[in-house]
């Protein structure tokens, strides 16, 4: 690698007009033909080449502050558009079934369990409009953050991370089909 680079570096450099003049074809020629006045300098990271420094020369007490500091790392722009936010795979779609789930079947186990009602009869009694007033207030709710900018990733820490909340909304999305297929089959009230 570094012969093919100090090749081309001296055809490049060469007294005799370079590329233009040098017959490509025979690598032997090129690669036999280099120019003694040209040189390679590589620049490892484990031994810099030393230059003098136009700084002055610190005291052993001060801290020495390095020449180059890497510019911040900036977070990536998110996008706040209410297409992108309900996209397929934005952000929101997925969070917000997986919380309406949630409050479902929890809702459907506890009146089941207060009033012995399976979920078909609860939706005919009146569950509709129940479920219409949840789904917007949840979807409110859980989108003025994401048009804020706010992700519940940025939020997450500890045992309540945003992984917890997207997997335990797949399962209560799971667990609320399960139990209304189960009572169907059934026939009646799963407890």
């Amino acid at each position: 690698m570094a012969t093919a680079s100090f090749s081309m570096l001296s055809m490049f450099a060469a007294p005799s007009g370079g590329l233009g003049s040098r017959n490509i074809r025979n690598t032997n020629q090129v690669f036999s033909n280099r120019n003694p006045l040209v040189g390679v300098r590589c620049m490892a990271q484990d031994d810099p080449i030393k230059e003098e420094s136009p700084l002055p020369p610190t005291s052993p007490t001060q801290p020495q502050t390095p020449l180059y500091s890497p510019p911040p790392l900036s977070k990536p722009k998110v996008s706040t558009k209410f297409g992108d936010l309900l996209a397929f795979s934005g952000p929101a779609p997925e969070r917000i079934n997986g919380r309406l789930a949630m409050v479902g079947f929890v809702a459907a186990i506890a009146v089941e369990l207060s009033k012995g009602e399976n979920v078909f009869a609860q939706i005919s009694d009146g569950g509709v409009a129940w479920f219409l007033g949840t789904t917007a207030l949840l979807t409110l709710a859980s989108m003025v953050p994401l048009f804020k900018g706010v992700r519940a990733e940025s939020r997450s820490k500890g045992f309540m991370t945003s992984d917890a909340e997207l997997w335990n909304g797949r399962f209560a999305m799971l667990g609320l089909v399960a139990l209304a297929f189960t009572e169907y089959v059934k026939g009646g009230t799963l407890v």
